[in-house]
Order: C-alpha cells, then sequence, then structure tokens
C-alpha cells in the first residue's frame, strides 16, 4: 500500500477511537495475551468521511491488486458492510459467509448469488491471526469459487498470521499496518515515542510479554 494511504487510514482510526494503543495499561485477549493495541474497526461504519477513505481505498487496492476481480465477499460480520460499500463504488456483485451454516431455510453457509469459478475477493476488517479470513476463503474455495485474495482494513503483521497466510495461499493486502499506527500515534500524541519500540516487540512476539520491559 502507499505511504500516504496508510498514514490517512491511521489517522482516521486512531481519530474516531476505533484503534487504542495503550501500553501502559494492556488489554486481555481471549487467548490470555497482553496486549497494547486493541481495534474495533467497526466504528468506521459510523462516521462517514473515515468510511468513505475506507472504502475508496479498498477500491483503489482491488483494481490494482486483483484487477480480474468478480466480486466481493465479506467475512462475517465485521467485513460485510465494506464489502457492500465496496462493491457498490466498483459495480460488482457482492455476497458474504456465514460464521455457520444456517439452521433452517436453505441452511447457507454463504449467502448472495455466485457462480463456480467465479473470481473473488474476500473482504475483512483486521488481520491478526487472519483465522476468520482463512476461514472464509476455504468456504468459498469449497463451494467452486476463485478467491483471488484478500484485502483488509489492518494487519498487525504477526508471523502466525503470515505464516497461515501463506500455508493457505492466500495474499492480502491492508490500507494500514501496525508499524504505520504506532508511528502516527506517535508523532500526534497518542503514545510517547518511547513505547514504539515496545508496540513492535509486542507485534513480534506477542506471547513472551518482554515487551513490557521495555517501556
Amino acid at each position: 500500500m502507499s505511504d500516504s494511504l496508510a498514514r490517512r487510514i491511521a489517522t482516521d482510526l486512531l481519530s474516531i477511537q476505533a484503534v487504542f494503543l495503550r501500553p501502559d495499561q494492556p488489554f486481555t485477549w481471549a487467548s490470555g495475551i497482553q496486549s497494547p493495541i486493541y481495534c474495533d474497526n467497526r466504528l468506521t461504519l459510523s462516521a462517514p468521511e473515515v468510511r468513505r477513505h475506507v472504502e475508496e481505498g479498498f477500491a483503489e487496492v482491488i483494481r490494482a491488486r486483483y484487477p480480474d476481480c468478480e466480486g466481493l465477499m465479506g467475512t462475517s460480520t465485521a467485513g460485510i458492510g465494506h464489502a457492500a460499500i465496496t462493491a457498490f463504488l466498483m459495480d460488482l456483485p457482492m455476497g458474504y459467509v456465514r460464521g455457520s451454516a444456517k439452521t433452517h431455510g436453505r441452511t447457507n453457509r454463504i449467502e448472495g448469488k455466485y457462480a463456480a469459478g467465479q473470481k473473488v475477493v474476500v473482504v475483512e476488517d483486521l488481520i491478526s491471526t487472519a483465522g476468520s479470513a482463512i476461514e472464509t476463503a476455504e468456504v468459498l474455495r469449497e463451494a467452486g469459487l476463485n478467491v483471488l485474495g484478500i484485502v483488509s482494513i489492518v494487519t498487525y503483521g504477526m508471523q502466525k498470521g503470515i505464516d497461515r497466510l501463506a500455508a493457505a495461499r492466500l495474499t492480502n493486502y491492508s490500507l494500514c499496518d501496525f508499524d504505520t499506527l504506532a508511528a502516527v500515534a506517535a508523532e500526534q500524541g497518542y503514545i510517547p515515542q518511547s513505547a514504539v519500540a515496545a508496540l513492535k516487540r509486542f507485534r513480534d512476539a506477542p506471547n513472551d510479554g518482554g515487551w513490557k520491559n521495555m517501556l
């Protein structure tokens, strides 16, 4: 992604408190990991200007990286709104993959009309360990669709996520990355400059807690 786009998205996310960088008071993930970052990109849907930057950014990236795209598929639930708006901007079909199959009606796992061989891009809000995006892609592949790759708002750039995407033969292009978020947050006074190195240590080794000793 271009540095200017990444910095604009970082500024947007910080301004609406969709991303908190709080190394002095870490958040606890479900896994028990103590994390200095909390990301709720769903808030972008409630902020019209930020939302426009995100969807126009997605359209730009998809046209550049996936020029053969024939449709967008959102992850459940965070990717659905972004896939719908971006598909509108690009005049493309859109659907989404449920977290689990419906237990009534047609028991669909994939919602929206699609055809075998259709070239689609998965739309996700956040890539950390990449589990939900990979699961979505696997469901689509099993249904016979050709998954070109993934677009997301933010990637943490964690090695586990990078390795899992590679194993699943998936590419991901994010509008913003962890390093840019940390740099812009320090420049704009959300966190002290001294915390940036600790944040990057967390990104590289989230399980050992060693980043706390760098504050």
